[in-house]
């Protein structure tokens, strides 16, 4: 991909892990790596998150959000603003909450080899699963 190409999208869908940022209550970034499945068609970024940390507090009391990508060799990058939804946590390994991580593991991963595990485990860790509308995407390739 030369310069004259590049579409940062591109990176977004290429990449499955990002640092997605949040808004601490006192107005300064809090970052953390997560892994990132972008469904381009629907400008929805999803990420699979814990009930109860900083990232999943942050996004409950002010639900605009960034997720940065950096190409493999680290001379592009893409930024995708936006506003979040929670989905969960879920009290039933069958029901809507967990289902929606199923499908965003199935996206992102692919098939598990123990899905009723995997269910159980969504549960008993109280995931949830962001979906960051994008609103704007922006970023370069350098080189």
């Amino acid at each position: 991909m030369s310069a004259d190409t590049f579409n940062p999208r591109d990176l977004l869908a290429e990449s499955k892990l990002g640092v997605l940022a949040t808004i601490k209550a006192d107005g300064r970034p809090q970052l953390s790596p997560v892994t990132t499945y972008y469904d381009r068609e629907a400008e929805i970024i999803y990420v699979s998150l814990t009930e109860g940390r900083a990232k999943t507090k942050n996004l409950r009391r002010d639900p605009r959000a960034s997720l940065e990508v950096t190409s493999a060799d680290g001379w592009s990058w893409a930024t995708a603003d936006g506003t979040a939804t929670l989905i969960g946590p879920g009290a039933d390994p069958h029901g809507p909450e967990v289902e929606a991580l199923v499908d965003y593991y199935r996206k992102a991963a692919g098939e598990h080899p123990d899905w009723d595990e995997y269910r159980s485990v969504m549960v008993s860790d109280r995931r949830v699963l962001l979906k960051l509308s994008v609103e704007h995407v922006y970023g370069e390739r350098v080189r």
